[in-house]
């Protein structure tokens, strides 16, 4: 187990497993005249890389072309009907303690890691009446697995005997990229089945876990979701526990990390969208937008799989037709809705902070947001009321997205019935589809952090990394990559990295797992 310095809220200290990702070598940093850089996206990948090549005396631009830093995790104000003026946002994020290199970029502004806050469950419900809980699972391999087994309602004796131990053997050492290489062509349920993984535990669990990809199980592949088991359960011993931040994004993340973007100089550009991207002769780059066009020597395109793909089809100089070409069938996650409501009482005491659900229609979670945000609570204790947000991921295209929003409603009802006797002061529900989908064979495809431009590099969630890494702590390490690569061209030194373990942590599980090679 990692020594923890400051007690249960596992805000410093590493598992001492983790592994190290050495940046190449080179002088501290530029003095003096230096190259001018410009990232295109302001979300977590964006912000990582700007903060890692101003660090090094780059001098960078940074374009947003929403009105604040944020990317997927923005917020913005709005008022309510009962005249308060609140933030809102595209909903809750999990901030798991396995994220190293996120929570190094935010010990920039806030080395103790003080904006968050942790929750001290990962409670699950299915519609059936089952339960899990990770609060007791141990946390460290092959424990942490093992434990989650006894524990769980839904595994029992014989479940366990008729699994396929043969086919589960690739879950005992995950190794990255070759678990690509092994499972990218088979699709999350059909490896699920392949196991015999008991059916009440796949809905309860694995199918919650493979949601948070905003996809249907069928159409995600193994390799994510085998991915994520080394991650959370047999590659780290940080457990499923989670932190969130303890004020709503903008105040918790983006305004300090603007402000420590500008005292290194970045130049922020919000409300800016670049348009095109011309390579020149000499080996800089002309960077359009709407209001001018500016040279620079390196560029990291930071953007979601829809604004990658339209720079790039803007930009036809850009790349060589392969790599262009493999942007262009980049994927879109289906739709996915985020319904935040003002009620006009309190909560059960004993409701927690998250619930992930199955079972229940649409509604794949709910949050109880007074529980752990501090503008939520405020709230709350001025009125008696409570806010909650409910999401719903992998919505068909096709759907009636009013009834969708009201059967979410009505599914929450049931889970918690106190709210079906609430007045709603008011709600929003934000309708997005932007985030990448990792479909079945989809690996080869997805860019990785370089491209056939050394002057070019790319960042972002959909990016392969070659490192065991995933959802926003796989954004935060490809920006962090992506400046690196940058940093290497003009012999200054990178950011090292942290990962959870490359291979599986367990000697003896590793001599297992070879006896399916």
């Amino acid at each position: 187990m990692a020594r923890r310095r400051n007690g249960p809220g596992s805000r410093h200290g590493r598992d001492r497993r983790a592994a190290v990702v050495h940046a190449h070598g080179g002088r501290a940093r530029f003095t003096g005249q230096s190259p001018a850089a410009a990232v295109v996206g302001g979300g977590l990948a964006g912000v990582a890389a700007a903060t890692g090549l101003a660090e090094r005396g780059v001098r960078v631009t940074l374009y947003e072309s929403g009105p604040d830093l944020g990317g997927r995790l923005a917020g913005w104000p709005t008022r309510l009907a009962d005249g308060s003026t609140v933030t809102m946002s595209r909903g809750f994020h999990a901030f798991f303690r396995q994220y190293y290199n996120l929570r190094g970029l935010l010990r920039r502004v806030d080395p103790g890691l003080g904006s968050l806050t942790p929750l001290p469950d990962y409670p699950l419900r299915h519609s059936s009446g089952l339960h899990d809980s990770f609060a007791r699972v141990p946390r460290t391999p092959p424990l942490s697995a093992l434990g989650f087994v006894a524990l769980s309602p839904t595994f029992g004796v014989r479940d366990l005997a008729r699994m396929s131990p043969r086919a589960a053997l690739p879950l005992l050492d995950v190794r990255v990229p070759e678990v690509y290489e092994q499972l990218d062509g088979v699709s999350a349920h059909d490896f699920l089945a392949r196991i015999r993984f008991p059916e009440a535990a796949h809905h309860l669990a694995f199918e919650v876990f493979s949601r948070s990809f905003f996809a249907d199980p069928r159409e995600l592949s193994a390799a994510e979701l085998v991915l994520m088991f080394h991650i959370y359960f047999l590659g780290s011993s940080e457990g499923l526990l989670f932190d969130v931040p303890a004020e709503p994004f903008p105040t918790a993340l983006w305004d300090p990390l603007r402000g420590y973007l500008e005292r290194h100089g970045v130049s922020v550009r919000t409300s800016t969208s670049v348009r095109q991207v011309r390579p020149q002769p000499d080996g800089g780059l002309d960077v359009t937008t709407d209001q001018d066009t500016t040279r620079c020597d390196a560029l990291v395109l930071a953007l979601d799989g829809a604004g990658l793909r339209q720079v790039v089809a803007a930009s036809p100089e850009l790349g060589d037709s392969d790599w262009r070409a493999r942007i262009d069938q980049l994927r879109t996650a289906p739709p996915f809705l985020v319904s935040r409501l003002w009620l006009d009482r309190p909560m059960a005491p004993d409701r927690p902070g998250f619930l992930g659900t199955s079972g229940y229609g649409p509604l794949d979670n709910v949050s109880v947001l007074d529980r752990w945000e501090g503008e939520a609570a405020r709230w709350a204790r001025r009125t008696g009321g409570s806010v909650l947000e409910l999401h719903a991921y992998a919505v068909s295209p096709d759907a009636d997205r009013g009834a969708v929003q009201a059967e979410a409603v009505r599914q929450l009802h049931r889970i918690y019935p106190e709210t079906s006797r609430a007045r709603v002061v008011d709600e929003r529900h934000e309708w997005r589809a932007d985030c990448p989908m990792f479909p079945v064979g989809g690996y080869r495809d997805r860019p990785s952090v370089r491209s056939p431009d050394p002057a070019v590099t790319v960042a972002g969630d959909l990016v392969r990394t070659g490192l065991p890494v995933a959802l926003m702590e796989r954004a935060v390490t490809s920006g962090f990559l992506a400046a690196n690569a940058h940093l290497e061209r003009w012999g200054v030194r990178g950011q090292t990295l942290w990962t959870v373990p490359r291979t599986g942590r367990s000697l003896p599980l590793r001599g297992l797992a070879a006896l399916g090679g």
